[in-house]
């Protein structure tokens, strides 16, 4: 009999171990690598409120840091239960392994993807009246200025590696341009250089920029996604320009490698649906973030992608961080 019961009782426990999210009382922990009110944490914060029928309480634990990659590290480390999943973003799972020189984890390895969640467009712009002075009004103006004019425009980012510094160097190669970097202590502190004039063009996050483009102080000269935004009607994609341009924001949900399967699936069931969600999508939108849900193969697959080209985008602006 006591045997019988040891047996019975591992079948239990494996079972248990085995089944997706198995008791209705667990809390999912979802680490999000950035501080509170961003972006980023808005919309985790959103999610974790629309899954909560489906998959019970979900707590959105802050832990920024090194790039987002303390918090990445804290979802790679964690037991593959489905019960501590984290947010990937462009600078943790597609630009830091190739900005950092030591990473505490394994970017392709070390993460199971659950689903993209958005994208939000990056857009140039230039500061409006400079490029009233200059007769700048689109892309094609502004590549056809620098071709004419080398060394004459600078351009602002939130500091060496930064999303708009990779754009800019990104764009400098396929239009075959010079201007110089110049680099600030953050994307606000970029954004005034550019207000102020002491810049002439930045490639910044949509969300932020947009104030400003529909203020009239910032003139919006092309968005980075591959095609028109429904985010920025009317402002041509840079792609139509530069053939094959795209670099945008973008984030989603990752658990740690070896979380079974079926976790998996019952993770990316309930947050795909929360953001096929309308009343999400309403929300996002005030956020210019587009949602963008996938299958886990997909995710991964672009995650992937994102990280063969941003390692010669790296390579390619000379920016390290030891």
């Amino acid at each position: 009999m006591h045997r019988r019961n040891l047996l019975l009782s591992t079948l239990l426990a494996t079972a248990a171990a085995a089944s997706p999210l198995a008791h209705a009382d667990d809390v999912i922990r979802l680490v999000v690598p950035y501080a509170a009110g961003g972006p980023i944490d808005v919309t985790a914060r959103v999610l974790a409120e629309r899954v909560k029928a489906s998959l019970g309480t979900v707590v959105v634990d802050n832990k920024a840091g090194a790039g987002g990659n303390i918090g990445a590290d804290i979802v790679a480390k964690a037991a593959p239960d489905g019960l501590t999943i984290g947010i990937s973003a462009t600078a943790t799972h597609a630009v830091n392994p190739w900005l950092y020189t030591k990473m505490p984890f394994d970017a392709a390895k070390d993460f199971a993807a659950i689903t993209q969640m958005v994208r939000v467009p990056n857009v140039l712009v230039m500061n409006a009246k400079r490029a009233e002075e200059l007769h700048i009004q689109t892309a094609q103006d502004l590549i056809a200025y620098a071709k004419k004019n080398p060394g004459k425009l600078n351009y602002g980012s939130g500091g060496n590696g930064s999303a708009g510094h990779l754009a800019g160097e990104m764009m400098k190669r396929q239009a075959g341009i010079f201007a110089v970097h110049v680099p600030y202590r953050g994307a606000n502190p970029a954004q005034l250089a550019l207000l102020s004039g002491e810049v002439d063009f930045n490639i910044d996050n949509l969300a932020a920029a947009s104030a400003n483009i529909h203020g009239g102080k910032l003139k919006a000269l092309a968005v980075t996604t591959l095609n028109e935004s429904p985010m920025l009607p009317g402002v041509p994609p840079l792609s139509k320009t530069l053939k094959g341009f795209e670099i945008d924001t973008w984030w989603g949900l990752v658990a740690p490698a070896g979380t079974p399967a079926a976790t998996v699936s019952k993770l990316n069931k309930a947050f795909v649906e929360a953001l096929n969600d309308p009343a999400t999508k309403q929300k996002f939108a005030t956020l210019m973030a587009e949602p963008v849900p996938t299958t886990p193969q997909q995710f991964d697959k672009f995650m992937a992608s994102e990280r063969t080209k941003y390692e010669g985008v790296v390579k390619l602006s000379g920016a390290k961080v030891d």
